[in-house]
């Protein structure tokens, strides 16, 4: 499996629930990674929760009371792809200790680097599960290192999206900044803004899973007493003031769009948000509802189809 694979939810969460899970088989004509991927994010909304790359195409898991095949068949009707065209056949889910493999396999180290303000040095940011760590790596001594144990929840660094939210934290100051991570998954962009010198993180997500995995994350990279984990959607916001300095979302376009408004109301004066998780062509999108909330857009970095974009 690929990194965007985990882009929705985790496959532990259903594969290892009592929830019955649909796997939809969907084979592209011509297959290519920018029809996968643009694929998995429209199906999304007809209840797909996760995706595994295949040779022809996709599998899709939805769980069965939430499936809505009319609205995934009118999907792949009004497709984007010229040329492409798209089958599937539906199956129920295999249950499998999908953990349990991830375990054994884990995530080679991946390296964020990003240059320094002057434009002479370079920033270093690793990741990596603690188990296939070279020599060469452990021993850098500037290098700033981030120890994930993912247990299947979003957000090893594997993924364009996380790789460009933590290059845009190497770049800023964040020494005493209150920073908020909005769908946290393993707590990856919270702890590396922590140890960048935020003095405070409270992360969110809506599966318990990944809120579990993230407090046990900020143990293993020694920030757990300046991280704060909470189980939930965006409305758990009502509760805070206008507080955070840094706003962190890597989510899909339609969530970022509906929650905008709760992360604007809990952002400081001069607050930055830092948006992830869509496509280049969704930038203008978010850009018109950020403007409407009196945000003003700074910088868009891309990678590959991939963008991110930040705000003031």
């Amino acid at each position: 499996m690929v990194g965007f694979s985990l882009f929705f939810v985790s496959l532990h969460r259903f594969l290892t629930s009592d929830m019955k899970y649909y796997e939809v088989n969907m084979t592209i004509e011509p297959c290519s990674q920018d029809a996968q991927d643009l694929l998995a994010a429209l199906t999304a909304e007809a209840g797909m929760e996760t995706f595994e790359e295949t040779e022809t195409g996709l599998k899709g898991y939805a769980q069965q009371q939430l499936f809505d095949e009319d609205a995934f068949q009118q999907t792949l009707a009004a497709f984007p792809m010229e040329g492409v065209t798209i089958s599937y056949n539906v199956s129920e889910a295999e249950d499998k200790d999908w953990n349990e493999q991830w375990e054994l396999e884990g995530f080679e180290p991946i390296e964020v680097r990003s240059k320094t303000e002057d434009g002479r040095g370079e920033r270093l940011l690793v990741i990596h599960d603690g188990r296939h760590l070279p020599s060469d790596i452990s021993h850098q001594s500037s290098a700033l290192m981030i120890e994930i144990d993912a247990h299947m929840a979003f957000g090893t660094g594997t993924h364009e999206t996380t790789r460009m939210i933590c290059r845009q934290l190497l770049n800023m100051p964040l020494e005493g900044k209150r920073v908020l991570d909005c769908g946290c998954g393993t707590g990856i962009l919270g702890i590396c803004a922590l140890k960048l010198g935020a003095d405070s993180c409270v992360g969110y997500d809506i599966d318990e899973w990944s809120t579990d995995n993230t407090r046990h994350n900020a143990v293993i990279n020694r920030v757990d007493d300046r991280l704060e984990s909470l189980c939930g959607d965006a409305t758990l916001l009502c509760s805070y003031a206008p507080e955070f300095d840094v706003v962190l979302a890597n989510i899909n376009r339609n969530i970022l769009l509906q929650d905008m408004e709760h992360f604007v109301r809990v952002m400081a004066p001069g607050a930055t948000l830092i948006l992830s998780g869509f496509y280049q062509a969704d930038c203008q999108m978010l850009a018109d509802k950020a403007i409407t909330f009196g945000l003003h857009p700074v910088t868009t970095t891309t990678d590959g189809d991939w963008a991110c974009c930040l705000f003031r």
